[in-house]
């Protein structure tokens, strides 16, 4: 099944379709953020997080939707990934990730990482779409767009084609060498490594195309 998560970094400019999601959700701190923005609150399937700030008519409208999760050894986020994951969810649009404050944007990514095998997870934002990819990934529809390699902490025996600047069976490691800031040269970008862990960032540019018809795992 296919999810929309909203969780609480920088809101998105404008709201995403809701159309072709089994589920929709969102952490405590995104619903303040989604009434505001006018988003349809009754779509959401479940609201979770402890809570702390939710006083007075939300909670006596939307009760039936709070999920109480107080454990604070865990985020928010990967909390709302334990219950999505129970729902039966395969795979998930994240948005509110990034922004805000950045410990938190790294705390995303590695409950992302956590969940990589059990949910195919994909972030947006204003900038850009982001996840981690399979030793294998092709993507179509993107020439012209910056492309990131992001090494998880690391990757070895990186092949790319179809950017400006080749990988030719190449290694990255978050303390030495990263691929940011890379272009497609080509419509269609193929990248595929020997071990460890990728993650890619997307330039925004027709990012919907893209997630609905263009990546391949």
């Amino acid at each position: 099944m296919k999810a929309l998560l909203f969780i609480n970094g920088q809101p998105p400019a404008a709201l995403p379709a809701t159309e072709g999601y089994g589920l929709i959700a969102c952490t405590d701190g995104a619903f303040h953020y989604l009434k505001r923005m006018g988003f349809p609150l009754q779509k959401l399937d479940f609201i979770s997080g402890d809570f702390d700030s939710h006083t007075g008519v939300d909670e006596e409208i939307y009760r039936d939707a709070f999920i109480y999760t107080p454990d604070q050894n865990k985020t928010d986020f990967y909390k709302a990934l334990e219950l999505l994951l129970q729902r039966g969810v395969t795979h998930l649009s994240v948005y509110g990730a990034s922004g805000g404050e950045q410990d938190h944007f790294l705390g995303n990514l590695t409950a992302a990482f956590a969940f990589r095998e059990k949910i195919e997870i994909r972030f947006y934002d204003d900038y850009s779409t982001y996840f981690f990819i399979p030793e294998s990934f092709t993507v179509e529809g993107v020439k012209g767009r910056t492309i990131s390699l992001m090494p998880f902490p690391s990757a070895d025996g990186i092949v790319t084609k179809g950017l400006a600047w080749p990988l030719n069976n190449e290694s990255l490691e978050i303390t030495s060498r990263i691929g940011t800031r890379n272009r497609a040269s080509e419509d269609r970008v193929s990248i595929r490594y020997a071990s460890g862990h990728l993650l890619v960032f997307i330039s925004r540019d027709g990012w919907a195309e893209i997630d609905e018809h263009g990546c391949n795992s």
